[in-house]
């Protein structure tokens, strides 16, 4: 055999390239100590597994937040790292700084994101990320020319993505080509059979899986991209990974095989393979997140269907063609993504605006990096993780635009300017306008036509919003709930099919509101309706003023805005008129509001209750209370309160450091009780603190012309602040 033929021989020897590539990421918010937990079960494990095994090479992901926690925390495990990136061994992998979703961003702040972070990267570790992580593999095709004029070469999706743009997975054995207007992208196809395996089956399961490619396709691509958290920090892999030693099995035999077996970077792949052609994704996600965006009696369906056809022989041909449901639906599925989403654009488009007005610069580089920390996915969605659902999670989202809000302001305004505003707008995308009521001190915005209910609530002084609330609804793994757990004792599975209670009796706390958790929604009752009907919302709605439209004016002076809305409805079919008015004032940071109820019936006893929803504040610590008008403690926030003949209620933070005084003009009812929701987390089922409900209520009956009227001031009493009078009035209908 002459020389040519030996060398032929032997490139076609089968063999096969993993692209191992680890996502290591904590949201912004999470708690300092989850971040640490994280870094000493997974992150620094991981590492100092790896570091000796230097036939292997891997491509590393850390998201922003976790990235500059790590900087700021641990800035040894950065220095290990870079000198893994100088030796070859590991590839930096860029992307969207803060882990937003790409597709709910407008372009200009993709772009800004991946840019943003690639420089960060390039001063810490000396290398221009070439490729990027797609945060949550949520992909459009419109994010080719977002992302690769951002300078991204590459990025990886999962196989779930190519077998819906009709690619068998036999065809899987590289990266693709992608084009939109012109740009092009390569993308890798994430192996849902290793991110299953890996680690939860026994390492020599993938090495047989790679063998069976590399004969089949000698010189195949095959990658492996999930989380690093799978490696140390989801339930139960600690002891597997580590202390059983999975992970140093799996680099052993990834080492015994490397003559034909290269585990090697997403860049060094790209290097020394050829494209296998050229696909155009649809929209899509991995295969659980797309289960997971779909309204519930659709996800239970599409679970039985898939479970009815598991065990059919046709299955392996039918599932390709078997989707879920689009990303962007979350923002239809929970309302308060949406409302989270309708704010970051708000300050989105407000920065671009100061950035044509020519504010300046340093300040508006300050107000898009909270920008874009108010863009970290994580709370904008729900599946196997919290999500949505986790308070602290919404809180931080809320905390760096409003705070992002407020520097624009002061950038506009000046730094110690008293100043009100109202303005209307299709604010949060539902064909009808809100209103923006905003002051120096707080903004507020309110839907006239959903119940002239006011829907989010900002303290500038904390950057909090009051009313990041969470509504219970039915989730389609309340059926796993209402079945119970089944997790044994120290098994080892994937937290997509674990069901473990962190709480006992969870299915005795399934509860599902009828309407949003907002303020000023207006209820008629039953004359004996009692706290305890309110709260296990058994009491009947009477009226029809809590979800309908009102008609809004909008008063604005130099000093204060005032909005004043009005609704001829019905309670037991009886036509009645409610008059709501809110005025904030500049410098002040106390909200009056006024009620008048006209045309109610002579000698009739109607019970009327107004809801506000305060959230942020949690249960179960002794610095969160209630205290009465009397200045007396009545007890933790997460117990019930049932006062009458009363004028107010105070609920504390000392954490938070705020006191929200709620005080009213006549004597009044109150029901106070926490919102709880049965949600889904990694660790299990669990019992999460919403918010607080506060009811004032009463037994009204109308004066000699058929009226009745209360006035409340509802005060964040954080520090004292002083009003100014009005000169002037500009009166707008919306």
């Amino acid at each position: 055999m002459d020389r040519h033929s030996q060398s032929l021989a032997v490139n076609m020897q089968p063999h096969v390239h993993l692209c191992l590539v680890l996502h290591n990421h904590q949201p912004i918010g999470n708690f300092d100590g989850i971040f640490e937990a994280a870094y000493q079960d997974s992150y620094l494990p991981f590492l100092e597994v790896f570091e000796p095994y230097e036939r292997l090479n891997l491509s590393l992901h850390t998201s922003g937040p976790l990235m500059l926690w790590l900087a700021d925390h641990h800035p040894e495990y950065i220095d290990r790292v870079r000198a893994l990136v100088e030796a070859g061994r590991i590839e930096i992998v860029g992307g969207p700084q803060y882990e937003p979703i790409m597709t709910m961003l407008p372009q200009r702040d993709q772009i800004g994101q991946i840019q943003s972070y690639a420089q960060w990267l390039r001063r810490k570790f000396g290398v221009t990320p070439a490729g990027m992580w797609t945060p949550e593999r949520v992909w459009e095709s419109g994010l080719t020319a977002s992302v690769a004029q951002a300078g991204i070469q590459y990025t990886v999706l999962d196989d779930f993505h190519f077998r819906a743009a009709g690619v068998t997975q036999e065809e899987m054995t590289g990266y693709f080509l992608t084009e939109d207007d012109g740009h092009m992208l390569r993308i890798f196809p994430g192996s849902e059979r290793l991110r299953y395996s890996i680690p939860f089956l026994a390492a020599d399961e993938t090495i047989r899986y790679c063998r069976e490619v590399a004969e089949q396709h000698p010189g195949a691509v095959l990658t492996f991209g999930d989380d690093g958290e799978k490696f140390g920090t989801w339930p139960d892999t600690q002891a597997h990974v580590y202390e059983r030693g999975w992970l140093r099995s799996f680099f052993n035999a990834l080492s015994d095989n490397a003559e034909w077996l290269h585990a090697t970077t997403l860049a060094q792949a790209v290097a020394q393979t050829k494209p296998v052609g050229k696909v155009y994704l649809p929209d899509s996600s991995y295969r659980e997140m797309s289960e997971w965006a779909l309204p519930v009696e659709q996800q239970q369906s599409l679970d039985d269907v898939i479970h009815d056809f598991e065990g059919d022989p046709r299955w392996d041909s039918l599932k390709a063609f078997v989707r879920g449901g689009y990303w962007r639906n979350f923002k239809v599925k929970y309302a308060e993504t949406n409302e989270m989403y309708a704010r970051m654009m708000d300050v989105s488009r407000r920065l671009a605006e100061a950035r044509e007005e020519g504010l300046d610069a340093g300040e508006l580089a300050v107000a898009q990096d909270h920008l874009y920390r108010g863009q970290c996915n994580c709370p904008y969605w729900h599946g196997a993780f919290g999500g949505v659902y986790l308070p602290h999670l919404r809180n931080a989202i809320y905390q760096h635009l409003i705070e992002a809000d407020s520097i624009l302001e002061r950038a506009a305004r000046g730094p110690h300017s008293r100043w009100a505003e109202g303005t209307a707008e299709d604010y949060d995308f539902d064909g009808q306008n809100e209103v923006r009521m905003s002051t120096d001190q707080m903004v507020a915005w309110v839907s006239p036509g959903r119940g002239g209910r006011i829907v989010e609530w900002d303290l500038r002084a904390i950057s909090h919003n009051l009313l990041a609330t969470m509504q219970r609804r039915p989730e389609a793994y309340h059926r796993k709930v209402l079945t119970g757990p089944n997790a044994t004792e120290g098994e080892v599975a994937s937290i997509h099919d674990r069901v473990v209670f962190k709480q006992e009796g969870l299915e005795q706390r399934l509860q599902y509101d009828r309407f949003p958790r907002k303020s000023l929604m207006d209820h008629f009752y039953d004359e004996q309706t009692t706290l305890s009907a309110v709260q296990n919302n058994d009491a009947q709605e009477r009226g029809d003023f809590v979800d309908l439209p009102f008609q809004a004016k909008l008063r604005r002076a130099s000093d204060r805005v005032q909005l004043r809305m009005h609704r001829e409805g019905n309670a037991w079919g009886i036509p009645l008129t409610i008059t709501k008015a809110i005025t904030m004032t500049a410098g002040s940071d106390t909200v009056e509001i006024t009620y008048l109820l006209e045309n109610l019936p002579p000698g009739q006893v109607m019970h009327f209750g107004i809801e506000f929803n305060f959230a942020g504040l949690p249960s179960g610590a002794d610095d969160r209370f209630f205290t009465d008008a009397a200045g007396n403690r009545l007890g933790q926030l997460g117990e019930s309160q049932d006062l009458s003949d009363t004028t107010g209620l105070m609920l504390s933070d000392q954490w938070l450091g705020i006191d929200i005084g709620l005080d009213i003009d006549r004597p009044s009812g109150i029901w106070a009780f926490p919102i709880e929701t049965v949600s889904q987390s990694e660790g299990g089922f669990e019992l999460v603190h919403q918010s607080v409900c506060v009811q004032p209520h009463w037994l009204v009956s109308g004066d000699a012309e058929g009226r009745w009227a209360v006035k409340m001031w509802v005060q964040n009493r954080c520090r004292n602040s002083t009003a100014i009078e009005s000169s002037s009035t500009q009166t707008t209908t919306v």
